[in-house]
This record gives structure tokens, C-alpha cells and sequence, in this order.
């Protein structure tokens, strides 16, 4: 009887000891260590990749966000604000009370099948919305000229992207919402695009926080 109280004790300490030891490596020195090395090696993703602007944190480069006028009385969703570069759009996994435009709660995409009605008339909805926003005098948008990223959302729902090609569609209308210059717009697009990470994975990209805080710089400097 001793013995057999005697082992259970030992096994029961051995057992709390492993338990402390592993708690100790894997929930105080492992992430301490691991925190570190990121803070060292890769402090701007480690902090969430944070994007200032005058002196503020605006974003992070990771996640998009909505660039929307003010809800007007009685209106449930809002209007884009056309002085901007809109981002693709958001649905996700669906608008709701606590799903919506770039405030998702879980991400992830619509999960809709390519021939799913809703889907399809969405598509045709985004589609119909970027022609007539970006279509100003002297330059008509066709329909052959939208991209799939500015009718469709991503996998995520949540991305900070677009092509080049949306970016490059929406020129004529930021320059003339802005008063700047076709020109000059163009050049911002070409010097926020980004290529090929290492050079072969992924596509082109543009990201649209960046590159309305560089459009913002410029409307404010020519004004």
C-alpha cells in the first residue's frame, strides 16, 4: 500500500514538473524568443505592417479598407467617394449585421460557384457601377476594359490590392475629381505598382492605401 502511494506520488510530481518545465519553454521562452527575433529581423510586419501618414497609422499595408462618402439619411450603403482609387470589392462570406465592406468578422470568400445567380448578378452590378464611375468626358470605360479584380472579391475579402489594370482604369476619374493632371496620375500608379514578388510568384499589384496617401500628397501640393 505504501509503495503503491508512494509511486503515484512520484509519478504525480514527475508529471508536475514535466508541466512546468513545457509551460515555461513553450508559453514563456519560445514566444519571447520567437517575438524577438521577428522584432529584430522583420520589425514593420512583426507590428502589423503598420502605414502612416502625417505622423498617424492610417492602415496596415495587409488589409483593405473602404473609401466611402458619409451615409446620407435613410441610405443603407454608402457611396463611393469618387476622389479616390477604390479598392476591389468586399462581400467575403456576406454582408450582415457584423459582416461589412472591409469590417469582417470572419474572412473568407463567397464560396459562391461561378454559375450561382447571385453571384452572377453581382458581377454584372460591379461591373455596370465601374463603367459608369470611371467614365468622365473625354475618356468612356468599356466593358471589355474591367478587370476580374474590380468585380470580384478575394479569397480573403480583405485585400489591400488591385491589378495595375484596375488602378490604370480608374486615372481619368481620380485626375479629373482631383484637378490633376491624366498625366501625373499615371505616374503615381506607375511608381506604387509592385512586381512579381522574387520575381515569379504572384501577379502585379498596387497597393491602394499607399497609393491615396501619395494621391493625397499630390492634390495637396498642387492646390
Amino acid at each position: 500500500m505504501n509503495n503503491s502511494v508512494t509511486n503515484t506520488a512520484r509519478l504525480l510530481g514527475a508529471g508536475l514538473r514535466a508541466l512546468l518545465v513545457l509551460t515555461l519553454v513553450t508559453g514563456v521562452i519560445y514566444p519571447l524568443v520567437i517575438t524577438g527575433v521577428a522584432q529584430a529581423l522583420f520589425p514593420d510586419k512583426a507590428n502589423g505592417s503598420e502605414i502612416k501618414a502625417d505622423g498617424k497609422v492610417v492602415g496596415s499595408s495587409l488589409i483593405g479598407q473602404s473609401y466611402n462618402l458619409p451615409l446620407k439619411k435613410g441610405q443603407q450603403t454608402p457611396e463611393p467617394d469618387l476622389r479616390w482609387f477604390q479598392g476591389r470589392p468586399s462581400g467575403g462570406l456576406g454582408t450582415n449585421s457584423v459582416n461589412t465592406q472591409y469590417k469582417l468578422i470572419l474572412s473568407g470568400a463567397t464560396n459562391l460557384a461561378a454559375d450561382n445567380k447571385n453571384l452572377i448578378q453581382q458581377v454584372k452590378d460591379a461591373k455596370a457601377a465601374v463603367i459608369k464611375d470611371n467614365s468622365v468626358p473625354g475618356y468612356t470605360v468599356t466593358a471589355s476594359q474591367v478587370p476580374a479584380d474590380a468585380v470580384t472579391s478575394s479569397g480573403s475579402g480583405l485585400d489591400p490590392d488591385i491589378s495595375p489594370a484596375y488602378a490604370e482604369l480608374q486615372v481619368h476619374r481620380v485626375a479629373a475629381k482631383n484637378g490633376l493632371s491624366v498625366a501625373a496620375v499615371e505616374k503615381l500608379v506607375e511608381d506604387h505598382t509592385e512586381g512579381r514578388t522574387l520575381g515569379f510568384m504572384g501577379e502585379p499589384r498596387v497597393n491602394v492605401l499607399e497609393l491615396n496617401i501619395a494621391l493625397k500628397a499630390l492634390a495637396a501640393k498642387t492646390s
